[in-house]
């Protein structure tokens, strides 16, 4: 027997399935960590303690504005695609499980949204252009420094009529649309002002078609890390849906009818991530086949369909990958962002079919809400501790966590506690150290473990021990539902 898989026998045996989590805690650390990713000046009320102000300057090489926003992960990059991405998300989990959340919690799920749009307003205030990066990663990810100290090149990208970059656009449309439905009620001139941007942006986005990372000076900033590997055109429909369903416009709705098959919507592809929209698109427009009866839309409930029977271990369809231990796995790095936005769709999914009465056909199977509720409460509860390393994969929560995540804010000193300069180089010998991180990024969820379920603690291992807004984002409403139906899936109707 080989040592690895001897391990994990071995820790197998203390293996036991918790008789609840707690799931308001996490979720209050879920939205906590988007604290500890914020750039710009820190307002007075900043819980995370341990960041400073940062990168204040930003946009000035252009002329412009553009200080705030989230740093997407462990680096000290505003990569524009994965922002709105996470926007939309941490949106949508609002829209969806907003009103199952403690008052506080919601509270805080709606200032960590709007501390993004107020970004993504910035970066579409300029007629002719959306800026879509600022930080060259290649300077960037050369050194181990943290945000408050930066001193490499700020670099500002954007898109333009000659240099299109329809996704970013239009991810960053669906990102304000989503998230002027959360603050609708809180600040309705606020709330107009991201849906009319919101449209503008789409309005750039489909008149000026092609990806960003086509363009070669683009492609230099931002691949590899976040390049348009799938096409600009599952965004052109995403962000219609959105405004769509922000605004019930129906020329939104005749632009999903109308340009459907040329934008790819019968490409039935089993992904939803930042790059990837086709399975968040068909769940999210198949809630209006199934609720408002509009028939044109009714293949978007098949593709869906289709994808959450590639979930279900008993269904005849071909399976999307599993580990030994349960976890849901995809390769490629960063597992986390796949169990948790899937997770999600789980859930909004079941809250679809329940409300209209539904229920997916798997061939051999008829699955029901409950049994996606089920499924998506073993997804959670592993990244809470239920696995065989006994571990939680959120910073913080739990008895055991990860201690060295690849964060180069969490892994240096503070500045209150360090307060002089670190430069470029400095910081490796932080970065090597086999310390515990001195500054706890509390609520992040790392990449995860690999397709063995092992999980080594590795600052240096970046695909599992780094954190990303992008996880987090769907795992706040996949939390907020469990706060309410703790026992959810668990008596199968």
């Amino acid at each position: 027997m080989k040592p690895r898989y001897l391990l994990l026998l071995l820790l197998g045996l203390s293996w036991t399935q918790a008789n609840g989590h707690d799931y308001r805690d996490a979720l209050a650390k879920s939205i906590l960590f988007f604290e500890g990713q914020r750039s710009g000046k820190l307002p007075p009320e900043q819980r995370a303690q341990w960041r400073g102000d940062s990168a204040l300057s930003d946009g000035s090489e252009a002329g412009v504005d553009l200080t705030g926003g989230y740093y997407d992960a462990g680096d000290n990059v505003k990569f524009g695609f994965p922002m709105a991405f996470t926007t939309t998300m941490l949106s949508w989990s609002v829209v969806e499980f907003g009103e199952l959340m403690p008052a506080e919690e919601l509270q805080n799920a709606a200032v960590a949204i709007r501390w993004a749009t107020d970004y993504l307003l910035k970066t579409v205030s300029h007629p002719g252009l959306v800026f879509v990066q600022v930080g060259n990663p290649v300077s960037d990810h050369s050194c181990w420094e943290r945000p408050e100290d930066m001193d490499t090149a700020r670099t500002v990208y954007s898109v333009s009529a000659e240099r299109p970059g329809s996704e970013v656009a239009a991810e960053t449309a669906a990102a304000l649309a989503a998230a002027s439905m959360v603050l609708r009620d809180d600040d309705p001139y606020y709330s107009r002002k991201l849906l009319e941007n919101g449209m503008r942006a789409f309005e750039f986005a489909d008149t000026y078609k092609g990806a960003y990372s086509d363009d070669p000076g683009l492609k230099a900033g931002v691949c590899p890390f976040y390049c348009d590997f799938d096409g600009y055109q599952d965004e052109l429909l995403w962000g219609a849906a959105w405004l769509r369903r922000a605004s019930q416009n129906d020329s939104f709705l005749s632009y999903i009818q109308n340009n459907g098959k040329t934008l790819g919507a019968d490409d039935n592809i089993n992904e939803f991530g930042w790059d990837n929209k086709h399975a968040g698109l068909n769940v999210l427009v198949s809630k209006e086949f199934m609720e408002g009866q509009v028939l044109s839309l009714e293949s978007y409930k098949e593709f869906a369909d289709s994808f959450l029977c590639t979930l279900m271990p008993e269904s005849s369809s071909s399976h999307i990958q599993y580990t030994p231990g349960g976890l849901l796995y995809k390769p490629g790095g960063s597992n986390m962002q796949h169990v948790t936005s899937i997770s999600f769709l789980l859930l909004t999914y079941a809250k679809y079919l329940a409300k209209s009465s539904q229920t997916v056909n798997c061939g051999s199977i008829q699955v029901g809400p409950a049994s996606l509720q089920l499924q998506a409460k073993k997804q959670i509860d592993y990244i809470l501790g239920d696995n065989p390393m006994n571990i939680s994969y959120m910073v913080g929560y739990g008895d055991r966590y990860p201690e060295r995540i690849h964060h180069r804010a969490s892994s240096l000193p503070s500045v209150s506690t360090h307060p002089q300069f670190i430069a470029c180089k400095d910081g490796s010998d932080y970065f090597k150290s086999p310390n515990p991180n001195p500054n706890l990024q509390i609520g992040a969820v790392v990449g995860g473990p690999g397709d063995d379920d092992i999980y080594e603690d590795d600052r240096a291992d970046f695909r599992k021990s780094e954190p990303t807004t992008y996880i987090n984002a769907p795992l706040v409403g996949a939390l907020a539902y469990f706060v309410a139906n703790p026992d959810a899936g668990l008596i199968l109707t």
